[in-house]
């Protein structure tokens, strides 16, 4: 007679991860340029986490080079604050990815405010 072996389910244990949104630069035709976690984009509106806005920069020859490697004088930027929660924006003319490496540059910026 031969033994049967039951299998023993595992149970896995969920993890609730939060979804990791795209860090990405917004240029719009009248809100300047920001900096966030795109959380949606519909037509020319767009919603950013996280965000703050990129008043002057310092060290980067235009958006897509500081997408892309962030500035080389971020004392010289001005940067505001983090918006905490989410920003709507509207009138986007441009949405770039940001890199990981930019996205470190951006994010050690000292806030510019009074």
């Amino acid at each position: 007679m031969t033994a049967k072996k039951t299998a023993t389910k595992k149970t896995a244990t969920k993890k609730t991860a939060a979804k990791k949104l795209p860090y990405v630069i917004f240029r719009g035709t009248g809100a300047g340029v920001h900096a966030g976690e795109l959380v949606s984009r519909k037509g020319t509106e767009v919603a950013l986490r996280n965000s703050r806005r990129l008043w002057y920069w310092e060290g980067a020859a235009s958006l897509s080079e500081l997408s892309q490697y962030g500035v080389k004088s971020p004392a010289e930027c001005k940067f505001g604050v983090v918006i905490s929660g989410e920003a709507t924006l509207l009138g986007a003319c441009e949405i770039l990815p940001v890199t990981s490496t930019a996205r470190l540059s951006i994010e050690g910026v000292p806030e510019w405010r009074s």
